[in-house]
């Protein structure tokens, strides 16, 4: 079983608007509804893949409720802390004629200690036997920026292996509990390492400053593909994995379900590249269907035969 976590949980409405123009009045040609927030994304994808999965966090008021409601409809085993405040509501535009996708999200709700600590216990409860448990996501109002690395550090002790997939100050913070894996995208890690990346080099060099931080394996998402350091065997490997070129419909979302993949694949002691492969198609899947989380696994299969794994050496192993 694994076990995500989503501090700041959402119902997401993606409206499908051909030809959108801000300050223009338009009619939406389609709408999704779903619970969001990447905890619950991953949770969506890890179901799809017929991965055992509960998703547990915050859900507050009404909208909490609704949350709770669609993972239940979606036969998603849930288990969230009920708090006072409200959970978020985020607005996207998908515009198909532009390629283009616009975002409205709400800051969430005021979380309160007790609360914080009722969702801790919770976790101590489901941690039990579980494969991995994912902290994803941003962290609401009132939670400190050291949450995750409280959590992670906890379920340390009680050898549970973590994840982490966050960013600013709550990620790096739990990088230094030593979690199992982290996976930022391409913009999380350029803010992390403090300088841009560009060529297979600078995303080596980031990912040996994310393990010398704490991170015991990483993953470095991007448009199309991953990098990644993984320890297997006693041994530690670099490793790229890129999909072939799809013409998108919608990315959000995307690296939440790579992350899924690859969570699937490597809880059934898979190899390194077959784990990799895996995520890359089923991120490169999910780039084809409005909603985050969601993807076809048909597609995904297909997919997964023309997605390329390399060995990636550092340079200064070169000579």
């Amino acid at each position: 079983m694994i076990v995500t976590v989503t501090l700041n949980a959402a119902i997401d409405r993606t409206l499908t608007v051909p030809n959108f123009r801000p300050g223009h009045r338009h009619r939406a040609s389609d709408g999704l509804t779903l619970a969001g927030g990447k905890g619950i994304n991953i949770a969506r994808a890890l179901k799809r893949l017929d991965v055992p999965v509960v998703a547990t966090g915050l859900a507050g008021g009404r909208t909490g409720t609704r949350i709770v409601e669609e993972l239940t409809a979606e036969a998603i085993l849930n288990d969230f802390v009920r708090i006072g405040d409200e959970s978020r509501t985020s607005t996207a535009v998908l515009d198909p004629t532009a390629g283009s996708y616009s975002e409205i999200n709400e800051w969430g709700p005021y979380v309160e200690p007790e609360e914080i600590e009722f969702l801790l216990e919770k976790l101590r409860y489901l941690s039990r036997g579980a494969e991995f448990v994912v902290f994803a996501g941003s962290l609401p109002r009132g939670v400190d920026d050291g949450f995750y690395a409280e959590a992670i550090r906890e379920l340390n002790r009680l050898q549970v292996r973590t994840v982490l997939d966050s960013e600013g100050p709550s990620l790096s913070r739990g990088i230094e509990t030593e979690p199992f894996l982290v996976s930022p995208n391409q913009r999380e890690a350029e803010d992390l390492v403090g300088q841009e990346l560009f060529e297979d080099e600078d995303f080596i060099q980031a990912l040996e400053q994310i393990a010398d931080m704490g991170a015991r394996n990483g993953l470095i998402t991007f448009e199309s593909g991953c990098y990644a350091r993984l320890r297997e065997e006693r041994s530690v490997r670099l490793l790229k994995a890129t999909a072939v070129r799809i013409e998108p419909i919608s990315p959000v979302g995307t690296g939440d379900v790579l992350l899924a993949g690859f969570l699937g694949a490597w809880s059934e002691v898979r190899p390194a590249e077959e784990a990799l492969r895996a995520a890359v198609a089923a991120g490169a899947a999910a780039t084809l269907e409005a909603g985050a989380g969601r993807f076809d696994t048909r597609e995904a299969a297909r997919i997964l035969h023309d997605v390329q794994v390399a060995e990636l050496v550092p340079a200064e192993s070169r000579f």
